[in-house]
């Protein structure tokens, strides 16, 4: 998510980094401003924001899979590694760590912290907790971000033991990784939600220890203190965390409106420090204005907003009819008319940052060859019409705009009527995940800057296209073992035209993100990969 302070998740995107209140300060308009000052730092501080895509899926960090999911689990842990105000990462749980020459072994040796129940947090949490994600029983959607460590995948999908796994607890300050194959961007990983640890006893005591504050056990920044569901989570700061004097804020709440209209409303009348991405969103009606009064930030990310097609069901299992419905799709239309400022037109699955074929595989809303397509696919399938088709959506006014959108621009190419389905986002995840769509809205924020991070998606427990295609797995190995970047980059560049030729999902645009904020607030870490750290905010009124 992007906020006013934009921190980059990764090296290569640092230069895309913004920073929420980074201005000079104000002259002061008492006596005595710097005791004032003084005085107004030493308050508690507050921050109030929103969330409006309803309850989290799941806050537990070894099954969150969206950015809400992973923004409250950020907020209650913390991992080896993690960003500094400044977007930079370094070094947090781990004091210190080590890599080998030849990149496949690194040593973690972790600094003397605590869990939010005054267990000390150990190196056996880190091995525990990422063995637990990669557990089949575990069910993790996230599971093949740990396929990196050696032994990872075998042991997801059985044929390899837990100990057979690479990583390793030497003693309580040291954990030992092993890779399958070197991977550079394996810091940045690290840094990510999936390899926060748990506490085992904790876990292992109580199958729901996520869902209420009592038993929501972390060694984060802050404290979930309460959870009243589909209305508001608040946290308070963690005093027992090893870095506490860098946390600002005395609570944190999260609020769950989601009319866009609401939320901007409060956020005018003082009842929320920030409104808009990358929790919650703005009315697409007020972005002109608040562009032009000069309070909207935006900012670009590695993120695409797509359809994804279900090739298990007809038509959607012919190639070519695939094709034809994303080609007839104009999405500079929904670019420029229905999210200004919030988008760029995407022609590829890959965002800008990681682009393979900068120019893009598809002729924006090219009617004409959409149509040839559809009949040449037609006949293929052995269809004479088309069946019953439905776009399914979770519910908030951007997905609901775009899919009319959508629907109208396929009525014209092709004279049929898509119906509309619009659902609360947990129970839209989950149809998808069963299967139980035709059509699904859907997207992808990159976890680190690297294309395999999104071609994964469409392997393993994720791809809810169902869409399987062996060269394209094949590809995706080859690349993993490849030390060569630039031999690598050709092959993650074949497996990328792949997927664009078989077309399991469909591209509309690349995320920007929009938001406003009170002015006393500060230091908001926004990675360019679209995630946000309240770690070091303030809010100084």
């Amino acid at each position: 998510m992007k906020k006013l302070k934009n921190l980059s998740f990764c090296a290569v995107l640092l230069t895309s980094l913004v920073f929420a209140g980074c201005g000079a300060p104000q002259a002061g308009t008492t006596e005595n401003p710097q005791g004032a000052q003084q005085e107004q730092t030493r308050a508690p501080q507050t921050m109030q924001v929103n969330l409006n895509t309803g309850e989290p899926n799941s806050i537990d960090p070894g099954l969150a899979e969206d950015i809400p999911s992973m923004s409250v689990a950020r907020a209650a842990f913390d991992g080896l590694l993690r960003l500094n105000e400044k977007g930079e990462l370094k070094e947090a749980v781990a004091e210190k760590y080590e890599v080998s020459a030849d990149g496949l072994t690194y040593t973690f040796h972790l600094r003397d912290t605590r869990w939010s129940n005054g267990d000390p947090v150990t190196a056996h949490d880190f091995e525990y907790a990422w063995k637990r994600v990669l557990d089949p029983e575990t069910a993790s959607g996230y599971a093949y971000q740990l396929y990196y460590l050696k032994n990872g995948e075998a042991f997801n999908a059985k044929k390899a033991k837990a100990e057979d796994v690479g990583v390793k607890a030497t003693d309580d300050k040291t954990l030992v990784v092993t890779l399958e194959n070197p991977a550079p961007f394996f810091p940045e990983l690290v840094a990510s939600v999936t390899y926060f640890p748990v506490n085992k006893k904790v876990v292992e005591g109580n199958k729901d220890w996520a869902a209420k504050p009592e038993t929501y056990i972390g060694n984060g920044p802050f404290v979930l203190k309460k959870w009243e569901h589909k209305s508001v989570i608040e946290f308070a700061k963690n005093d027992s965390y090893w870095d506490k004097d860098a946390v600002h804020l005395s609570t944190l709440t999260i609020n769950m409106i989601e009319d866009p209209n609401t939320e901007l409303s409060m956020f005018e009348k003082g009842d929320l420090d920030w409104a808009g991405s990358p929790l919650g969103d703005l009315p697409l009606d007020a972005l002109d204005a608040l562009k032009d009064s000069g309070k909207m930030q935006t900012q670009a990310t590695a993120g695409t907003y797509w359809y994804i097609f279900n090739t298990t069901q007809k038509p959607f299992d012919n190639k070519k009819i695939r094709q034809a419905f994303a080609t007839a799709v104009n999405r500079k239309e929904i670019s420029e008319s229905v999210v200004p400022f919030k988008s760029t037109p995407a022609t590829g699955i890959l965002p800008p940052t990681m682009a393979l074929n900068p120019d893009g595989y598809i002729k924006d809303g090219d009617v004409e060859t959409a149509k040839k397509l559809l009949a040449e696919g037609m006949k293929e399938a052995g269809l004479t019409e088309l069946p019953e088709l439905t776009i399914s959506y979770n519910t908030t006014e951007v997905n609901q705009r775009i899919a009319t959108v959508i629907q109208d621009q396929w009525r014209k190419a092709f004279g049929i009527e898509v119906k509309l389905v619009n659902k609360e986002n947990k129970v839209h995840r989950e149809q998808m995940k069963e299967g139980n769509f035709t059509i699904g809205r859907a997207s992808w924020i990159g976890d680190f800057n690297d294309p395999i991070n999104f071609l994964e998606v469409f392997k393993g427990g994720l791809n809810t296209s169902k869409w399987e295609n062996k060269e394209f797995l094949d590809l995706l190995a080859q690349s993993a073992k490849e030390g060569d970047p630039a031999k690598r980059k050709e092959i993650l560049k074949k497996a990328d035209a792949i997927v664009m030729d078989e077309m399991p999902a469909l591209p509309i645009y690349y995320f920007t993100y929009a938001w406003v904020k009170q002015d006393s607030v500060k230091d908001v870490v926004v990675d360019a990969l679209g995630f946000i750290d309240f770690k070091y905010a303030s809010n100084v009124k």
